[in-house]
């Protein structure tokens, strides 16, 4: 099923708008949550094709909400790709434990996230 809808979930305003920009740039519908939780409120309601998460945030972090996701039959069929300054290669295998298909990291490479983004339709 091609992506179509992507919900970033990331506390920072500036990730949020720059990769909501190159998204939106190559056609697909953005929506945004600034935190963990708020994030699996938005997920459950929105239902998107991919989530992009931030780990570092306040309350629930990226990997808490990714488990939490993955493990909930509402929204365990949403692919995540985690998207963080976290770049040990610990970090990246802990991510894809807590559910995640994939892992960049910051800065994220505009080309490398439309490619891995097409690659899952």
């Amino acid at each position: 099923m091609p992506v179509k809808k992507v919900l970033i979930i990331d506390d920072s305003p500036t990730e949020r708008f720059y990769l909501t920009d190159v998204l939106r740039k190559h056609g697909f519908e953005v929506i945004t949550a600034d935190s963990g939780e708020h994030g699996i409120a938005v997920a459950k309601v929105e239902k998107p094709d991919l989530i992009l998460m931030d780990v570092v945030m306040p309350g629930l972090n990226g990997f808490q909400a990714t488990r939490q996701l993955s493990r909930n039959p509402e929204t365990q069929s949403i692919p995540v790709i985690m998207c963080t300054t976290k770049g040990q290669e610990t970090d990246r295998v802990w991510g894809l434990r807590q559910g995640a298909i994939d892992y960049l990291v910051k800065p994220v490479v505009a080309e490398e996230l439309i490619a891995k983004v097409k690659a899952l339709g």
